[in-house]
């Protein structure tokens, strides 16, 4: 088992979820500050991998990456991390202290990062651990128009909106079709389109159900020919996707 976390956000005591959070701060003494609190709640010695969790652009991330690379020194810390950094961004870390792995978001229906950064990392042979591998439950097949409900974050999300929602569908429809024909279900399809991407990525799918996490399991044991690899990504191009995957303040965070 490996415990990850994060640090890099400045997050209040009011709200709830992203709610509570009121900018970046990846200051060295907030950094401190986090790890402490993060060995103390969890109740460990010490962190397997402390992420970023977004590029703050106020602080060098040279300050960054020599801050962790002290708690590192110290014991406290494992390997380091980054989540949606842009590739020159990783670069100038990485000369610090080794960067161990990238999260970012990466599946069938988000696939930016294959142009610049997935290349940069595997020169420097950082690993990626892709988070919302399907899509924000959107590759499953089980998300209709009016399924969400009111308090779910993904009503704020364009592609879950309105025209966007009603064209990305007729994708999933699409995965849907192939995945019956292979005896799988689109969620075990998507996920093995992605570990079949290259070992060096090990994807993060989130649930709340135990029937959900076998489910995933399951698609270790698919194996894709070069034919299904094409036919699953010609299914779902990233070009035909509607609607950005944040808000324009979401994605003014990402690639920095």
């Amino acid at each position: 088992m490996v415990i990850a976390t994060k640090f890099g956000f400045d997050i209040g005591p009011e709200g709830q979820g992203f709610s509570r959070t009121r900018g970046v701060d990846s200051r060295p003494e907030h950094i401190r500050e986090v790890a402490e609190a993060s060995l103390k709640r969890l109740g460990v010695e010490v962190i397997d991998l402390l992420y970023q969790h977004r590029v703050d652009p106020n602080v060098p991330i040279e300050d960054v990456a020599g801050t962790v690379k002290d708690l590192i020194a110290e014991g406290k810390v494992k390997h380091f991390g980054l989540s949606e950094a842009g590739a020159a961004t990783i670069r100038r870390a990485h000369a610090v202290q080794p960067v161990a792995a990238l999260q970012s978001e990466y599946s069938l229906w988000t696939r930016g990062i294959e142009a610049e950064i997935l290349p940069t990392i595997r020169e420097l042979g950082i690993g990626l651990v892709p988070y919302s591998p399907l899509g924000r439950g959107f590759l499953t097949g089980a998300i209709k128009a009016g399924s969400l409900g009111d308090n779910d974050f993904r009503n704020n999300m364009p592609r879950f909106q309105g025209e966007a929602l009603q064209k990305n569908l007729s994708l999933v429809e699409a995965l849907t079709a192939i995945a019956g024909e292979k005896g799988i279900t689109p969620a075990q399809l998507a996920l093995a389109w992605i570990l079949h991407q290259g070992e060096d990525i090990a994807p993060i799918p989130g649930t709340t159900k135990i029937a959900r996490l076998k489910e995933n399991l399951g698609a270790v044991d698919v194996t894709l020919s070069a034919d299904d690899l094409a036919r699953i990504a010609a299914a779902v191009p990233e070009t035909e996707v509607a609607g950005d995957r944040y808000t324009a303040v979401g994605m003014a965070m990402v690639g920095r």
